[in-house]
């Protein structure tokens, strides 16, 4: 059965770039009809007008800060009329910061849990009454951060495990309004990553590129948003995974195991 997300009404949250930008192209490709929700309003206009030439699926933008509750309210509320509805959610919208456990301050702290924990819980709370109307898909982001340790990012870690955990209970409260939840845990190559390689030396690019091909079994590295992260992304909007809640579902080579 061929995945179908054509007339599908989808709020992309983080949608400027990296992997909220792809999977709203993709989602229009298909034919879907997307709203997008960023604070880089430059990006964002460029994207939804570049998705909605390739159509046939039309992007809008709209200007949000996930972490103020009214502004992020208003604009999911908004996005639902322009839509006529709502059939999905990705709250893609997130930070990653390195820190050591022992370092990084309260303010710090705060501000990575403000974003990436409440600002996925304003969203699926905002999204919840057009949901309740017909039922329909939330896609929440976690991260293999929040499944194992690594070096740095104990914050960035908590919070993507908190995002999970929360997922979890969601799916559970509100199954009763035929709301599937979902948390996804990619590792792919966006944006964000290139700018982090960029950075590196000739000897620690090939450092770094060595340890991912041992972290990472299927590709030795990061997959890609397009071809690799977006048709999963299509598959949990669609009513194909209209039995699928509450799971954490791991796009990341082998990067990470569930169990």
């Amino acid at each position: 059965m061929p995945i179908e997300i054509r007339g599908k009404k989808i709020i992309v949250t983080g949608g400027a770039r990296g992997i909220g930008a792809a999977s709203a192209t993709v989602f229009a490709r298909e034919g879907a009809n997307v709203v997008t929700i960023d604070i880089n309003d430059k990006a964002g206009h460029a994207v939804a007008q570049a998705a909605t030439q390739e159509g046939p699926g039309r992007v809008s933008y709209l200007h949000a800060d996930v972490t103020k509750r009214a502004e992020i309210f208003k604009a999911i509320d908004d996005g639902a009329v322009m839509l006529g509805g709502l059939d999905a959610i990705c709250c893609v919208a997130g930070v990653e910061r390195p820190g050591l456990a022992e370092d990084f301050t309260e303010v710090e702290w705060d501000d990575l849990f403000a974003i990436n924990l409440k600002g996925t819980m304003f969203c699926n709370q905002a999204a919840l009454p057009h949901l309740k109307k017909s039922g329909g898909s939330i896609l929440n982001f976690g991260s293999d951060a929040g499944l194992r340790p690594g070096p740095t990012g104990a914050h960035y870690g908590a919070s993507k495990a908190a995002i999970i955990a929360y997922t979890r209970q969601v799916a559970y409260e509100w199954a009763k309004y035929g709301i599937r939840a979902n948390s996804v845990v990619p590792a792919i190559w966006t944006e964000l990553y290139q700018e982090f390689r960029d950075r590196l030396d000739a000897q620690a690019l090939a450092q770094h590129e060595d340890a991912m091909r041992q972290m990472i079994p299927l590709g030795g590295k990061l997959g890609d948003p397009i071809t690799d992260l977006a048709p999963v992304m299509m598959f949990l909007v669609s009513d194909g995974s209209k039995f699928i809640t509450g799971q954490i579902i791991s796009v990341n080579g082998g990067l990470g195991q569930v169990r």
